[in-house]
């Protein structure tokens, strides 16, 4: 099993967005939840029903977080998942900086990126069953 299907054997999880820049990743949260996956979304830009606005209201016990901001956003959304104690963190492809990955090693965590959270949790039915085939072929999965 390679690191990165590893990582979705935690069985809670932060979701961690921002719709002032970006769509929530509601696929990601859905197919976990699918999965039994205990999800805490946080919607950092705040104030919608259904969300967690912040990292602090995060039970202490989740296991695992799954970045998907923006770019100019990932270094502070690393630091917030690291001071609420969780240092299984996936970072959502083409997001990662040098700074936020510097940040996230210097203090001990488990950082994978490089890809798309979806495609390892996407049912077998799913059009990104594709992605997943290519990325095995390719010896990327």
């Amino acid at each position: 099993m390679s690191a990165k299907s590893d990582f979705f054997s935690a069985s809670s999880f932060a979701l961690v967005g921002d719709t002032s820049s970006r769509k929530f990743p509601a696929l990601t949260r859905g197919y976990l939840q699918d999965r039994g996956k205990t999800v805490h979304a946080v919607d950092l830009a705040g104030g919608r029903p259904g969300f967690l606005s912040s990292l602090d209201e995060v039970p202490e016990e989740t296991q695992a977080a799954i970045i998907e901001v923006a770019k100019e956003r990932t270094i502070e959304a690393v630091r917030a998942v690291l001071d609420r104690g969780i240092t299984r963190i996936w970072i959502h492809q083409m997001t990662d900086t040098p700074e936020a990955l510097e940040l996230a090693h210097s203090r001990g965590a488990q950082v994978l990126t490089g890809s798309c959270a979806v495609m390892y949790n996407a049912p077998a039915t799913s059009f990104h069953v594709l992605h997943r085939g290519l990325w095995k072929l390719l010896g990327r999965y």
